[in-house]
């Protein structure tokens, strides 16, 4: 809590002070230095050493001003016009957008959760990036301060929900979704269509081969382990069974090693021939590159990176497919894999609980899901929000009907050693001529029994 200074007391010096204290009438003194006496009580009980203040309390002029912590520094332009939408319809709060590199947040996240200095109200990771702040308890339940989220998809919700105590520890604000980014010129120029089928695919990407272009824009290089378990899932969810091999292996019906998912794993050694060549050394900026500038037909991509290639270049004319399931796929229909982005979350330590409470909850709102869509290009996770972009909406349609989970995010980066990570950097052993599909899927399962516990 702040406090303006006395005007007559601030423009007098203490000489003057004093003066006029000594030829004031005795009863007049002692009035003023009782109220001088119950305004140092009050200052101290204020004061940051009396005890942290409470929720909802205000700066000058009766406005509050909320902390929003975020990692994606890209978006600070877009949140700026975003809460400016919030803040005229809730003039007593402004909201200040904080960004940080993605790969220092969430250090730097629970760092700030954990003393009296961090935000209001934080931008989360979902899944099992989440529950080390559900544990240490620096979240604010939303389960009944938040009535919109019983309308939300339950798929997403579970991305922002204690693994243990099933509480919901943040609003989602988006959803992405997995599929193969593709360039309608070059496809038109070459005479080859949207693949019905993965022969169809392979066809079209030795076509393209042949005419000097890069079929498949995928990079394997040290910055980018972590889109290979991406790649994986768009090419080889149906062929190693989708949601109901993840529900089997959760229940402990079958494991990594089973033969469906290590010939998914295959997949990706076979389609090597067709990404750009030495692919364990290409970086993302290089396959982003290669797509923008037509160098690359196709994009096996989440929708996030439409975004950041239509920016890189706004005439490239962008189609989407879902990938045929290959032969020998026990699911027979193209499967467009997805998850939860995150979601925005209340700390328990704020001292604007009741301020930062009327935020996300304007979050939870068709005017926040229809600005972040079309501001951030993205799917948004509030119910009944239509993506502006006609290609978002295709890719949203595709997932609402034929939509698997992302399992080795969703549902394997809950212990250490890390599911998501085990897969990625044998992957990239594997592009490397250094390790066997079979092997990939040994040490995935061995490394993920050393805290998963099937059924559990």
């Amino acid at each position: 809590m702040r406090y303006r200074r006395l005007p007559a007391l601030a423009a007098a010096g203490p000489g003057t002070w004093k003066a006029r204290r000594r030829t004031r009438p005795p009863g007049l003194r002692r009035w003023i230095a009782g109220a001088a006496g119950a305004l140092a009580l009050t200052l101290a009980a204020c004061a940051p050493g009396g005890g942290a203040a409470g929720p909802g309390d205000a700066d000058d002029g009766g406005k509050v001003t909320l902390s929003l912590w975020s990692w994606r520094v890209e978006d600070v332009k877009a949140y700026e016009k975003i809460l400016a939408a919030f803040e005229r319809s809730h003039p007593r709060i402004d909201v200040e957008f904080k960004a940080f590199q993605a790969t220092e947040y969430n250090n730097i996240l629970a760092t700030g959760l954990s003393g009296s200095d961090g935000p209001d109200v934080a931008q989360l990771r979902a899944y099992g990036g989440l529950q080390p702040l559900v544990e240490a308890g620096q979240l604010v339940p939303l389960d009944g301060k938040v009535e919109a989220l019983s309308g939300f998809d339950p798929k997403l919700l579970e991305g922002a929900k204690g693994h243990k105590d099933g509480k919901i520890y943040g609003v989602p604000f988006a959803y992405q979704t997995l599929q193969v980014l593709y360039n309608k010129k070059l496809f038109a120029d070459h005479g080859i269509r949207p693949p019905a089928t993965w022969d169809e695919m392979i066809a079209a990407a030795g076509k393209l081969k042949a005419a000097g272009i890069t079929p498949f824009a995928v990079a394997a290089g040290p910055d980018a382990t972590w889109t290979l378990p991406i790649v994986h899932e768009i090419f080889g969810n149906a062929r190693y069974g989708g949601a109901k091999f993840r529900d089997a292996v959760l229940s402990g019906g079958k494991k990594f090693t089973d033969p469906d998912f290590t010939a998914s794993i295959k997949l990706i050694k076979d389609l090597e021939p067709y990404f750009p060549k030495n692919v364990v050394a290409v970086k993302i900026p290089d396959v982003q590159a290669l797509f923008a500038t037509g160098k690359a037909a196709m994009y096996p991509t989440g929708s996030f990176d439409l975004a950041p290639v239509l920016q890189a270049n706004p005439s490239l004319e962008v189609g989407a497919f879902p990938v045929p399931p290959p032969p020998g796929s026990p699911v027979t229909t193209p499967v467009t894999p997805g998850w939860a982005d995150g979601s925005f979350g209340v700390n328990a330590k704020s001292r604007h609980q009741a301020e930062a409470l009327e935020l996300v909850e304007w979050m939870a709102t068709p005017e926040f899901g229809r600005l972040y869509a079309t501001e951030l290009k993205q799917l948004s996770a509030v119910p009944g929000v239509t993506p502006p972009d006609p290609l978002l909406a295709e890719m949203a349609a595709n997932y609402a009907a034929h939509g698997a989970p992302y399992m080795l995010l969703v549902d394997f980066r809950y212990g250490q050693p890390n599911g998501d990570a085990i897969f990625r950097d044998e992957v990239q052993k594997m592009l490397a001529g250094q390790t066997d599909p079979a092997a990939v899927a040994e040490s995935l399962q061995k490394g993920v029994e050393q805290w998963f516990t099937a059924g559990n």
